[in-house]
């Protein structure tokens, strides 16, 4: 089995993403003692944004590839190999104005990718081609987004639940910590529920 764990918080110390993400993969290695961990830290080792040599190369067939163009790939094909290899995708995240940090778009702009984690069939739909892929996604906000008003102020989750959809990844479990720096009271509870869940796996 192998775990695959990605970090995007920009807060290296106190972060509540991070902090949730080591209990899980605490409990993940105990259960699973055999089982091997690749770790991405995206923001000590942030992810380029792609550029107009790579997405050439996303459209440019293999074997029409230049040297630059394969270089322009070369860590978008190293990302999807650690998916594609992956049992589990552990995500940790916080919510920046809303939605996703740019380190965490970045990361994503690598691994969706036409031809090799989606596809288009003859009516121009989509399907995904990453297959078996179980996701948690621990995000943590500091409001509260449990009314309608504050639920349509979150492109965090809707945006990451099809995002992955969209590469085949639809077996997904969110761990929300919310209230982190606005109301103590839910981020001690959402808290407590996420540790349930991650004890219970």
């Amino acid at each position: 089995m192998k775990l695959l764990r990605i970090d995007a918080s920009s807060r290296i110390e106190n972060s509540d993403s991070r902090k949730m993400a080591d209990l899980f993969q605490k409990q993940w290695q105990q259960k699973n003692p055999n089982s091997t961990l690749v770790a991405r830290d995206i923001i000590n080792t942030p992810i380029p944004h792609i550029q107009q040599k790579t997405i050439e190369g996303f459209y440019t067939p293999t074997d029409q590839l230049s040297d630059d163009l394969s270089k322009a790939i070369r860590l978008s094909n190293t990302l999807i190999a650690e998916l594609k290899e992956a049992d589990i995708l552990l995500i940790s995240t916080p919510m920046y104005n809303f939605s996703i940090p740019s380190a965490l778009k970045a990361w994503i702009d690598h691994i969706v990718r036409i031809n090799s984690t989606f596809g288009v069939n003859e009516e121009g739909g989509f399907y995904g081609k990453i297959e078996g892929l179980k996701a948690y996604i621990i995000t943590s906000a500091g409001a509260v987004y449990d009314s309608q008003e504050m639920k349509a102020l979150d492109f965090l989750q809707p945006y990451l639940q099809t995002v992955l959809g969209l590469i085949g990844i639809t077996d997904i479990t969110f761990l929300p910590l919310e209230g982190t720096t606005m109301n103590e009271e839910v981020f001690v509870k959402t808290k407590e529920s996420a540790e349930e869940i991650i004890n219970h796996l």
